[in-house]
C-alpha cells in the first residue's frame, strides 16, 4: 500500500475540482461569505465577520512524525511536548481576550492502557502500552486546561488521529480518505473511549465542538450509512464542526456557503491555514491575511523549538490577530458559541442602512435550528462624527468606541428580543 504524505493527502481533491467545474463549489464564497456593509452620508454600518481561532493536534506528548513507521503524524516538532505548550494557548487567549479551540488528541493521555480494547485507535493495537508518557507533566497540563476555561476550549479531534487495521493505518480516524464515515460501531466506540480518556484525566464534560482528523469528513449521509457523523456527534452533545470545505464529501449540499446545518449541527468552512501543519515558530510576512472566518493552525505553528521561548511566537500571533478586532468588517470571536451566532447573522441577517437607522431583518436567520441566530449579535458603525444610539425591538448590551482611519468606529453588542423578526438601531449626532 502506497503511503502519501500529509500535504499530498490534503491536496488530493479531484471531487472538489469536478464540483467547481459544475458550478457547485465557489471557493471564495465558501471561505468568506458576503460582507453585510452599507454606506450612506459618510456613515457605514456592517455586520462584521467573526473570526475563531482553532488549533489542531493538541494533546500529543511526543512531537515525532511517526507516519513512516505506521504511527501517527503527531505534530512534527522535533522535541517532546511539555506543559508550557498548553500555557502558550492560554497566553494567546488571555492576551486577545478570546477562547481558542484546542482540538485534542488523547491516546497519549491514557493512564490505564484502556486502548488495548480499541485496537483500531493506535499503532500498537491490542499491545498498547502508554507507560512512557505517564508522569507529573500530565497533571500539570491538565491543571492548565482546567484552570483556564475562558481561554482554552477543549475540542474533540481524536484518539490516535488515524485508523489502524492490524499494523497498518489509513487516514483518518473518523472517515476514510474520501470522507465516508467509518463503521458506525467503531465511531461509537471511539467516542466512548474519548470520553473515558477525558474522565481518567478529569478534563471536564464532553466537548461541544469537533474538528475531524486529517479533515476527513462527510456532510450528511455517506455511502453505506443511514446516519451521518453529525447525527452521532449531536447525540453526544456536539453542536459545531469546523473543517475545510474544499475536501469535505457532499460539499454541494451545504446550505449557506461558508456554513451548513447537518442534523442540527453547524458545520463551518475552515478555509486554508496560513502555515503548513508542521511549521514551528511561525513568522508572518506583510502579505498574509485571513480570508475566511476561521484562523486555523496546528499546535507547532504556535510554539518555539525551545518551549521557554514559546511566548515569542505567541506574541507574533497576537500582533497579527489583534487588528482584526479593530477593523469595521471583522471581530475576534470571544468563544465558539458567539462565533457561531455571529456567523449566522453575518451570512443570513439582512442589513439596510436608511436615513439615520440601521434596519435588521432576521427572517432567514430564524430558520437556523436551536439558538444559533436567536440571541446576541455584533453591529459596527463607522462615522466621521460622534453619534448616539437608540435601539428599537432589540437591546444594546454594550457599546465601545474606537478610531479607524480618522473616523470613529462604534462596536455595539446587541441582544435580540424573543419573537421579534426585525429590529432597528437609530443614531443621532452627539456633538
Amino acid at each position: 500500500m502506497k503511503i502519501i504524505n500529509r500535504r499530498q493527502f490534503i491536496r488530493k481533491t479531484p471531487r472538489i475540482a469536478a464540483a467547481a467545474a459544475a458550478g457547485l463549489y465557489t471557493p471564495a464564497l465558501f471561505a468568506t461569505g458576503e460582507t453585510k456593509m452599507q454606506t450612506q452620508n459618510n456613515i457605514t454600518a456592517v455586520l462584521p465577520k467573526p473570526i475563531q481561532v482553532v488549533i489542531d493536534d493538541v494533546g500529543w506528548w511526543s512531537g515525532k512524525d511517526g507516519s513512516k513507521q505506521q504511527e501517527p503524524y503527531r505534530t512534527g516538532i522535533k522535541r517532546d511536548h511539555v506543559p508550557a505548550d498548553y500555557a502558550a494557548i492560554v497566553e494567546l487567549g488571555k492576551t486577545l481576550n478570546i477562547r481558542p479551540q484546542a482540538a485534542m488528541v488523547l491516546c497519549e493521555w491514557d493512564r490505564e492502557n484502556i486502548l488495548k480494547k480499541l485496537p483500531t485507535s493506535t499503532w500498537m493495537g491490542e499491545n498498547w502500552d502508554n507507560s512512557k508518557w505517564i508522569g507529573p507533566w500530565m497533571e500539570e497540563a491538565a491543571d492548565i486546561i482546567r484552570s483556564n476555561p475562558r481561554n482554552f476550549e477543549f475540542t474533540m479531534h481524536g484518539i490516535g488521529h488515524e485508523y489502524w487495521t492490524g499494523d497498518t493505518f489509513t487516514r483518518a480516524e473518523w472517515a476514510d480518505r474520501s470522507g465516508v464515515m467509518r463503521p458506525r460501531d467503531q465511531v461509537e466506540l471511539h467516542l466512548d473511549y474519548f470520553g473515558r480518556l477525558m474522565d481518567q484525566n478529569k478534563l471536564g464534560d464532553f466537548p461541544k465542538s469537533f474538528v475531524p482528523t486529517a479533515f476527513r469528513h462527510g456532510f450528511g449521509l455517506t455511502e453505506g450509512h443511514d446516519v451521518s457523523m453529525a447525527q452521532l456527534l449531536k447525540g453526544r452533545g456536539i453542536t459545531y464542526i469546523n473543517t475545510p470545505f474544499n475536501i469535505m464529501k457532499n460539499v454541494e449540499n451545504v446550505q449557506h456557503g461558508c456554513f451548513g446545518i447537518d442534523a442540527g449541527v453547524m458545520t463551518v468552512d475552515r478555509g486554508h491555514d496560513l502555515f503548513n501543519w508542521n511549521i514551528h515558530g511561525a513568522v508572518f510576512d506583510a502579505e498574509q491575511v485571513l480570508r475566511g472566518a476561521t484562523c486555523g493552525m496546528h499546535w507547532p505553528n504556535l510554539l518555539h523549538p525551545d518551549p521557554e521561548r514559546n511566548s515569542e511566537i505567541v506574541q507574533g500571533w497576537v500582533k497579527f490577530l489583534a487588528p482584526y478586532n479593530d477593523k469595521p468588517d471583522t471581530i475576534l470571536a470571544p468563544n465558539s458559541v458567539v462565533f457561531q451566532r455571529q456567523l449566522a447573522h453575518f451570512v443570513c441577517t439582512k442589513l439596510n442602512l436608511t436615513g439615520k437607522s440601521v434596519e435588521l431583518d432576521f427572517s432567514e436567520t430564524d430558520t437556523m435550528p436551536d439558538e444559533i441566530g436567536k440571541k446576541e449579535l455584533t453591529l459596527k458603525v463607522e462615522s466621521p462624527e460622534p453619534v448616539r444610539f437608540k435601539a428599537n425591538d432589540i437591546k444594546i448590551v454594550s457599546e465601545s468606541e474606537g478610531k479607524q482611519q480618522g473616523s470613529l468606529l462604534y462596536t455595539l453588542k446587541l441582544e435580540r428580543i424573543k419573537g421579534k423578526k426585525s429590529a432597528r438601531v437609530d443614531f443621532i449626532n452627539a456633538s
